[in-house]
């Protein structure tokens, strides 16, 4: 298969492996598909499936044959049974570890739109957001557009899994949102191409994919949590709290991630993606919590509790990510696994002020 001229859009190329099961599938994949071994991940027990590079690189690898592809891959890749079989086995490992980390969340009186009300208003994950918003240098900032540029460029594909399985009110509602990630069908509106613009303002690649190699275990698994949810049918409903927990929790950082970038003397162009979100995401955290996640409970009340295990891993994976980040950096160190390419030069020159004085291109990002 020939490289496509535009790498915008994907596919992206396969990542470097970062463990014995990895490498055996991006060996795989670099051949028509075939019958993997039956032992393969049989004895898979890492000390931690959250954060283990291996397990959730093998995750990623498996998911994304389901949305882009890889470059070159052989998309019979997608449905080889013993592949899926691998698969299955690290799903089983990595839900494990994630409804030991969160519990059951129990389902209040109330209802499930109270229930997601308590969990954001509890959440007290580090203050990632503020120290982007007051702290962050250039080359803190530009990692952490790096690591979210992983959903960012495929915003809303994960959640769109559950369209096709459901109805009625709770599919409304999702629709309403997912139609205004979607730029209501204009590409210049698209929230993914909105985040490209940032990635181009801040002289970062703007190919799909282009930081995978880069981002650490828990990276992958915010992502890999999505996929997770959305391609499982019976997991609906945690997809579904998935999602409103974060359109709840989305406005203030939103609004602090670009006021960061105005300090640091970015232009309307690179903070246009935060500033969408302050304001679509206020009106669509009412539609997430009451419309759509109170609609599948009113439809399907056994799925109630499924909807607060979702919102609850989603918030949970969150602070991890946070916290990686703000831990790597107080050390002096990347919040990245390896060197990324070098920095493209900025399209445009940043804005200046009399407070702000406009940083030269960006550094390399480690």
């Amino acid at each position: 298969m020939s490289e496509p001229a535009d790498r915008r859009y994907g596919p992206a190329t396969l990542p470097r492996a970062r463990g014995p099961l990895s490498a055996a599938v991006v060996e795989a994949l670099r051949l028509p598909a075939y019958d993997l071994p039956a032992s393969l991940g049989v004895d898979l027990d890492p000390a931690d499936p959250i954060t283990d590079e291996d397990l959730q690189l093998t995750l990623f690898l498996c998911y994304e044959l389901h949305y882009r592809g890889w470059l070159g891959v052989d998309e019979s890749w997608e449905w080889q049974p013993t592949l899926l079989a691998l698969r299955a086995r690290c799903e089983q490992v990595f839900e494990a570890a994630l409804r030991r980390l969160v519990g059951s969340p129990p389902v209040p009186v109330a209802g499930v739109a109270a229930g997601l009300a308590e969990l954001v208003a509890a959440d007290d994950g580090p203050p990632l957001a503020a120290t982007l918003q007051r702290r962050a240098d250039l080359t803190q900032f530009r990692e952490f557009v790096a690591h979210r540029s992983v959903y960012h460029l495929r915003e809303a594909d994960p959640h769109s899994w559950a369209l096709p399985r459901l109805g009625g009110p709770a599919k409304a509602a999702l629709v309403e949102i997912q139609t205004d990630e979607y730029g209501n069908g204009r590409l210049d509106r698209m929230h993914a191409e909105l985040f490209r613009r940032t990635l181009d303002r801040l002289g970062l690649d703007t190919s799909y994919g282009a930081y995978i190699d880069v981002a650490p275990a828990v990276t992958l698994a915010t992502n890999n949590l999505m996929s997770l949810f959305g391609l499982h049918r019976r997991l609906r409903g945690a997809l579904l709290g998935h999602l409103a927990a974060f359109e709840m929790t989305s406005s203030l950082p939103n609004r602090r991630y670009g006021n960061g970038l105005r300090r640091l003397g970015f232009d309307e162009v690179a903070t246009r993606f935060y500033d969408e979100h302050v304001e679509a995401d206020a009106v669509h955290e009412q539609i997430a919590a009451h419309d759509m996640c109170g609609g599948l409970a009113r439809a399907e009340p056994a799925l109630a509790p499924d909807v607060l295990f979702g919102a609850e891993a989603g918030l949970a994976l969150d602070r991890l990510f946070a916290a990686h980040l703000l831990d790597r950096w107080a050390a002096g160190h990347s919040s990245l696994r390896a060197p990324a390419p070098p920095a493209l030069p900025p399209t445009v020159p940043l804005v200046a002020s009399t407070t702000v004085v406009a940083p030269p291109a960006p550094p390399a990002l480690v």
